[in-house]
């Protein structure tokens, strides 16, 4: 059974959850800094800072019913990681859950994506670096091949990153680059453009979002296990999630390492993020339910999302696979 701090607001059962979000604390390929298997719980210590609601999403905001899976447990090879992900994340996505995923490293957004069908989502990835070889340090399955990983699975003209600024010759020297924008164009066009550029990119409606923290300037999200500078303000990354709007499929932040930020200001911007998921998600959820003033009739009504100020509460049940 395991225990801890749960996501301040996520007190649904699984039954009745719109939205269940995951921990993944795994960072053995980290290649810099370790210690991203440390921000699952750092995250979620930190999601109790902010109100119940974020005001400019609407006063009476109708918000998704949340249910708090827990962390799936940590391995050491890459592969046995991607198969508990597996175990974890793919009922929920099958069962039609918008899922959060809290890394942990960035190569736990592979097997994520992998379990939706290669028709159903494009990626769009917001990262300082391109993520697109096909190997690195032995393993294909390394945080720097996610955007390969994801081309293999979804088809190269559904994966697009914002933010690049940090990539190898191998690749760009090749036929299949991944399509992207650079922090450096985004700082002369302007974010909005940037946006609209990566969505007339991709072919497939819905959009995953996986956001690696060290797309951000590391000014303001120093804690990341490969920083780089010149990088994207946090108010680009809202822009992004609000833009992408109700065509989100689902959503990750990975490669916040506490170890690196005493001041703890990472985490709390990758849950300020997450929280902005959740605001957005549940505006869809209005949207779809309410059509031309109806009365909801696809979604039962979700329980009041309560913020909490304990500082230790305890998930409501074990979330972990048992031996």
């Amino acid at each position: 059974m395991a225990y801890g701090i749960g996501y301040a607001g996520a007190e649904a059962e699984y039954d009745e959850a719109d939205v269940v979000i995951y921990g993944v604390p795994y960072d053995h390929t980290a290649c810099f800094k370790a210690g991203a298997r440390e921000a699952p719980w750092t995250i979620r210590r930190a999601s109790y800072n902010f109100e119940e609601i974020h005001f400019e999403h609407g006063i009476h905001q109708d918000l998704p019913a949340v249910y708090d899976y827990g962390n799936c447990d940590d391995f050491v090879l890459p592969e046995d990681m991607i198969a508990e992900v597996d175990f974890a994340v793919g009922p929920g996505i099958r069962d039609g859950k918008f899922p959060i995923v809290i890394g942990g490293e960035h190569s736990a957004n592979i097997p994520v994506v992998r379990n939706f069908g290669k028709d159903d989502i494009a990626l769009i990835s917001i990262d300082a670096h391109l993520d697109s070889r096909d190997e690195y340090l032995g393993t294909p399955n390394s945080h720097a091949c996610i955007c390969r990983r994801a081309a293999d699975h979804l088809g190269l003209e559904n994966v697009f990153v914002i933010g690049a600024r940090a990539i190898g010759e191998e690749e760009l020297d090749r036929d299949d680059p991944v399509s992207f924008i650079s922090s450096y164009e985004v700082m002369d066009i302007g974010i909005d453009k940037a946006i609209q550029k990566a969505l007339e990119s991709v072919k497939n409606e819905r959009i995953y979002l996986t956001l690696d923290i060290d797309g951000i300037d590391p000014a303001f999200a120093p804690g990341t296990g490969t920083p780089e500078p010149f990088g994207l303000m946090p108010m680009d990354v809202k822009k992004v999630i609000n833009a992408v709007g109700d065509r989100l499929a689902g959503f990750d932040v990975c490669e916040v390492c506490p170890p690196a930020d005493p001041s703890g200001i990472t985490s709390i911007l990758a849950a300020r993020y997450i929280n902005e998921v959740i605001a957005v998600v549940g505006k869809n959820l209005r949207r779809r339910s309410y059509p031309s003033g109806c009365r909801r009739t696809r979604w039962p009504s979700p329980p009041p999302f309560r913020h909490r100020r304990t500082r230790h509460r305890p998930l409501s049940r074990g979330r972990y696979r048992t031996a």
